[in-house]
C-alpha cells in the first residue's frame, strides 16, 4: 500500500495535505481499498465551523455507508465538485483526483497531532 510521506493522517483513514492554512483532505488507499468500490460521497458541511473529530460528511460503497471524520479543526471551504460525476475518483486516484475537501485550518499545530506515514503504516499493518 502506498502512504505518501508528505501527508499526515488519522486511525480513522483520513489523509491531510497542508498548505499554509488549507487542509486537503481525503481518505487513504487502505479506506478506498476496504470500502470497495465507491459510489457516491456525500458533503453538506461547506462554510460550517467544525471540531477535529466531527463528521463531515459520509462515503458510499455498493455495500456500507461509513462517515467521513475531520482530522483537525476548522471551516469546510470547498468540496471536490468531480467526484458528483465520478465518485470513483477516490478509488482510482486517492491521494490526488480523488480529494474530498478543503477546510480552513482552525490551528495549523493542530496537524502536529496525526500520524505520520510510518505511524498510520504501522496502524494498518
Amino acid at each position: 500500500m502506498n502512504f505518501p510521506s508528505n501527508l499526515r493522517y488519522t486511525k480513522e483513514h483520513e489523509w491531510v495535505s497542508i498548505d499554509g492554512n488549507t487542509a486537503t483532505i481525503g481518505i487513504t488507499e487502505f479506506a478506498q481499498s476496504e470500502l470497495g468500490d465507491i459510489v457516491y460521497v456525500d458533503i453538506n458541511t461547506v462554510g460550517n465551523s467544525l471540531q477535529a473529530n466531527e463528521v463531515f460528511g459520509t462515503i458510499e460503497a455498493v455495500k456500507t455507508v461509513s462517515d467521513l471524520f475531520l482530522p483537525v479543526a476548522g471551516t469546510v471551504s470547498e468540496v471536490n465538485k468531480a467526484l458528483e460525476k465520478n465518485p470513483e475518483l477516490v478509488n482510482n486516484d486517492p491521494y490526488g483526483e480523488g480529494w474530498i475537501i478543503k477546510l480552513t485550518v482552525n490551528n495549523i499545530s493542530d496537524i502536529d497531532t496525526l500520524l505520520d506515514s510510518a505511524g498510520y503504516a504501522a496502524v494498518v499493518g
